[in-house]
């Protein structure tokens, strides 16, 4: 967190928290979402301002009931979740990024959901790979050492007890694939994805 934050912080301690004027969305993009875009149920607009970029990955945290927000100043700005607290793209040179910039050298599991969606996890950090990058990560797949076409991953999706393991290979890992509903993500990982002011 900014030091200019945390003195925010302690010198207006009361500001009251701001709910559904930001969201991410599920290809990493940070968006503003005005009034009109809040009551039509819209995405909002794409933040592009380099900077302020920056300034929201610098002070993106969570608090203890799983709703992840953006620090500004004194004031935290809850943030709306179309996927996952994180979005992971893929880089030639780096491997996965999140959207914050992280680079996650290490991931601790991974599973594909019942839509396809591929999570990752590396500590309290929960991604969902970015769906442009899907069929590149596919193809790092293997089921009994061999790469697994769209017809056997279809197959192994649709099976109650899949047949056999799914290994994506990452790096100098091997990371046997779980599978997770969609909809379950959210109760799985223990966050918020539609942070709303107490009633």
């Amino acid at each position: 967190m900014d030091e200019i934050v945390r003195k925010a912080m302690a010198k207006w301690p009361e500001v009251p928290h701001c709910y559904g004027w930001l969201a991410l969305d599920a290809r990493g993009y940070w968006r503003m979402r005005d009034e009109a875009a809040q009551q039509d149920n819209l995405p909002g607009d794409k933040i592009a301002h380099v900077a302020l970029l920056a300034f929201i990955n610098r002070n993106y945290l969570h608090d203890a009931a799983g709703r992840w927000y953006f620090q500004n100043g004194p004031q935290r700005v809850y943030v709306n979740l179309e996927a996952t607290p994180f979005i992971a793209r893929t880089d030639p040179q780096q491997g996965f990024v999140l959207q914050t910039g992280t680079v996650l050298d290490h991931i601790q599991a991974a599973w594909l959901t019942d839509q396809g969606q591929l999570v990752l996890q590396a500590g309290e950090q929960v991604a969902q790979v970015d769906d442009r990058d899907l069929a590149l990560c596919l193809g790092q797949l293997r089921s009994n050492g061999i790469a697994i076409d769209d017809e056997a991953l279809l197959e192994w999706l649709s099976h109650p007890v899949p047949p056999s393991a799914l290994i994506l290979s990452y790096r100098d890992q091997r990371i046997v694939l779980g599978r997770l509903a969609a909809d379950a993500l959210p109760a799985y990982f223990g966050f918020e994805p539609y942070p709303h002011a107490p009633v």
